[in-house]
């Protein structure tokens, strides 16, 4: 038994998993600055997290998303 029959596979999964792992951020990245929410679905969202937005807190989240696809 080589040591490439031990070392190649154990290399070959590492560079497996570290571009797997690259491509999935770059594609949920992509995806996050395509999603786009109107006030309601914020508020609902919100609501469904325990908080109450007012509309001063709306806006800097709509600001903070306007940043981001920038």
């Amino acid at each position: 038994m080589s040591w490439v029959n031990i070392v190649l596979p154990i290399v070959t999964g590492v560079v497996g998993i570290a571009i797997g792992f690259f491509g999935g951020v770059q594609y949920l990245k992509k995806q996050m600055t395509n999603m786009s929410f109107d006030d309601h679905q914020l508020r609902e969202m919100a609501k469904k997290m325990g908080y109450n937005l007012n509309q001063k807190q709306l806006k800097q989240i709509k600001s903070m998303q306007n940043k981001m696809k920038k």
